[in-house]
């Protein structure tokens, strides 16, 4: 299992929900699980890398997924070239992450989780609801 997995199922079983992680390398398995999670999954948290300039297949994918969707992107997609600064996909989410590095993965999980379901109350407040 690699780290980044292991600190999304850790945060997955504080936050108390389920979490199912996958690493598609082709952009119709992608598709085709976004596809089948439009009935099974709350919310997504999906890093669509080169894809995110120029998919509009995956763009199509977002548009008909009913809950909200968490873009990663592991680099600041802000200090690219111009051709690669701006993700199509950014207009279909729910909100963009971008420039963490892997940390970025646990700072989507949080309010993908924060958007579908209560938190624990074991977490402070500041986590759970944010500033009021």
């Amino acid at each position: 299992m690699n780290a980044i997995q292991a600190s999304c199922l850790d945060l997955a079983g504080v936050l108390g929900i389920e979490l199912e992680f996958r690493q598609p390398n082709h952009e119709g398995d992608l598709i085709d699980i976004i596809q089948r999670e439009q009935k099974n999954s709350d919310a997504l948290v999906i890093n669509p890398a080169g894809l995110s300039f120029h998919s509009r297949l995956l763009l199509d994918a977002f548009w008909l997924f009913p809950g909200p969707i968490i873009e990663l992107n592991l680099s600041n997609t802000h200090d690219r070239d111009e051709q690669h600064c701006r993700s199509i996909m950014s207009g279909a989410v729910t909100a963009v992450v971008c420039g963490l590095g892997p940390y970025g993965y646990v700072m989507a999980l949080l309010p993908a989780a924060r958007l579908v379901t209560d938190l624990p109350d074991s977490l402070p407040a500041a986590l759970q609801i944010g500033p009021v």
